[in-house]
Formats: structure tokens, sequence, C-alpha cells
């Protein structure tokens, strides 16, 4: 086998390993849906306040959030599972093998990847049930799975290289609400518009807001290629950083592991 056919083995093994554990599908779906179902209930006035953008209802605001914190999800799960074959034993058997190196961190990266993009197309789905309208229509939601999975690549990527480094499940999962914060610390329930302070600096330089908002763009606007790649560029950053610390971790594991 060469390089490639071992990625697509590892990303195939990745997939499948989630499909099979629902423990981790649901958190990854149903929490964000749950989340979003109650800040609608509690935030549905606020889209009468002046000024704030022309939308439906809070949901259809909201969902773009809803996919990135559906992301956030997964990407701890990519993670935990990579500390499991760690502490399992799986990865210095992996490393035995003539397997390619980069596709150990690569094919678990593929799997958080594949994971997101069916994710978005679950959450619109559902939110499509009550009625929430997409601007951008189906081109619009194709271009946000797209950056979603980008986004739960590059997210999937720190928590790999996390888990390389910690070797440790419990580790991986205590960084969730580290990383969590971030969403939080943007505007992905609120317009900036809207906030003051230095709540608005933050929200401001935190670039969750921008890739957020270009896939807000496309639901509550319309599809635009421009807004689409503001996301994208975002999204290939934070992925560009993910696979630079994650395979830093993943040598220095093998250098302990003396190959």
């Amino acid at each position: 086998m060469n390089g490639l056919e071992h990625f697509f083995a590892l990303a195939r093994r990745a997939i499948v390993n989630t499909t099979r554990q629902p423990a981790m599908i649901v958190p990854s779906i149903g929490f964000p849906l749950i989340f979003l179902a109650m800040s609608s209930a509690a935030l549905d006035r606020a889209t009468l306040l002046p000024g704030f953008p022309e939308v439906d209802s809070f949901v259809q605001w909201a969902i773009s959030a809803t996919i990135v914190q559906g992301i956030l999800f997964g990407a701890v799960a990519a993670g935990t599972d990579m500390a499991r074959d760690v502490e399992g034993g799986f990865f210095e058997r992996l490393i035995a093998s003539p397997v390619s190196r980069t596709a150990i961190l690569a094919g678990r990266v593929a799997g958080a990847a594949t994971l997101a993009f069916v994710q978005v197309w679950i959450f619109f789905g559902i939110v499509s049930l009550f009625g929430v309208d997409f601007a951008g229509g189906l081109a619009g939601v194709v271009l946000i799975s797209l950056g979603a999975a980008l986004l739960a690549a590059g997210f999937g990527s720190i928590t790999a290289g996390l888990a390389l480094r910690t070797g440790s499940a419990e580790a991986v999962q205590g960084s969730f609400p580290l990383i969590f914060v971030f969403l939080f610390l943007s505007s992905a329930f609120f317009p900036r518009t809207l906030m003051n302070g230095w709540f608005e600096t933050v929200a401001s330089l935190n670039p969750l807001s921008y890739l957020i908002e270009g896939f807000r763009y496309q639901v509550i606007t319309g599809f635009d290629l421009g807004e689409w790649l503001v996301s994208v560029g975002i999204g290939a950053g934070i992925l560009t950083f993910g696979l630079g610390t994650g395979y830093l971790a993943l040598n220095g594991r093998l250098k302990a592991a003396h190959l």
C-alpha cells in the first residue's frame, strides 16, 4: 500500500469507529440542537431590537453557531479517539507497521471532516421542519458543508495533536471548555453591531466571528462566494495551525518511541 491508500484506510477506520459509537455522534448533534432550542426560546425577542439584522427567527440567526458547536463536539471526539488509540496500544502497533506516518494524523482529521459535512445536512434538515428558510438555497448549504468540513479538520487536528502529546483521553476532553469559550466570545449569538465595550472588542478580534458570519450570510441573505471565502480562509488558517502542531506532536511521540 502507498501513502494515499494508507490515508484512505485510516480515514475509513475513523469514520466507521464514529458511526459505531452513538456516544460520539449523539452529543455532537443532540447538544447543539438542544442549546439552539433553549436559546431561541429565550432570545427570540432579541430579533426585534433596533439594528438587529432582519431574520425570520432567532433559529435562522443562530443555526450557523449551532453548526460550529457541533464541529467542536466532533473535534473533541476525534481527539479522544486518538488518545484512546495511544492508551490502548493501537498506536504502537500502527507505527510498528509500514504505514505512512502522515496518514496516521491525516486519516483521523478526515474522519472529523466527514462527520462535520454530514452534521450540517442533519442540522439544516431538522430546523427546516420548523419552517427555517435558507436564503442561499441548496448552493448555500453545500458551501457551508464544505466550510464546516474544513473547520472540523482544523479543530480535529488540534485535538489529535493534543492527544498525541498527552496520550490522555481525559486531557483532550478537558480541553473542550477552553476551545468552546471562543464560540461564546464571538458574534455567534448576537450581532457585533449591537455590542459595546470589551465584549465588542474581543468579538471583533475573534476569527470565529467572521467565520460564523460568512456561514450566516448564506442563510439569511443569500448565496455569496466572497463571504464564504472569508470563512474558508479562517478555516484554512486554523487547519494550517492544527496540522503544524499535530505533526510536531506526532514526531515527538515517534521520537519517544525511537522511530
